[in-house]
């Protein structure tokens, strides 16, 4: 895994990347990849989820600081490769149903992780009982993503984006009178 990060980094595309060229980069021979993933694609996947590490778990306490713990890990690696692998594989998921297949599999897990605290507002009345769940996740994610990974607006202080973003979006989900 730390072959194909290293690959990335260094500037391979996804396309580019074959077993032989990841399996010269570790070390090893093609077979001792193959047995332990079926192919380049798990091995991918493993390899990205490694890089984005695990999200941070929502304490339960209340739906805004749940929704912080979630808004402050979105763009967030720590693995310096990050930066320079994350914004070239967003031309991939775009171009490829397979590395977009692959991307789903990853960011899955995350995004029903804030739908599991925005169902949660709406039970405990914190929330819109008429909550559009797939828009406010999107609205919640989105522009921290779109700052992290492209620094689109450089006029956006990044410090406290998590926040102002999970405050700007719960004005518009909280009840109605």
């Amino acid at each position: 895994m730390e072959a194909v990060l290293d690959l990335l980094a260094e500037g391979s595309t996804i396309e580019s990347l074959s077993i032989e060229a990841i399996a010269a980069k570790a070390g090893v021979g093609k077979a001792t990849i193959y047995r332990r993933w079926s192919g380049k694609q798990a091995l991918l996947v493993d390899a990205i989820r490694r890089l984005k590490g695990q999200p941070s778990t929502p304490k339960g306490e209340s739906v805004r600081e749940d929704l912080l713990i979630l808004a402050r890990g979105v763009g967030r690696n720590p693995d310096p490769r990050a930066s320079k692998i994350m914004p070239c594989l967003v031309p991939e998921v775009h171009r490829s149903p397979e590395q977009y297949a692959v991307y789903q599999e990853i960011v899955q897990p995350r995004r029903e992780l804030t739908r599991e605290v925005l169902r949660r507002g709406v039970q405990t009345g914190e929330l819109r009982a008429d909550l559009d769940v797939e828009l406010a996740t999107l609205l919640l994610t989105g522009p921290v993503l779109l700052q992290k990974i492209f620094k689109w607006n450089p006029d956006i202080d990044e410090t406290d984006l998590p926040e102002r973003v999970v405050d700007t979006v719960l004005a518009g989900l909280a009840p109605r009178p």
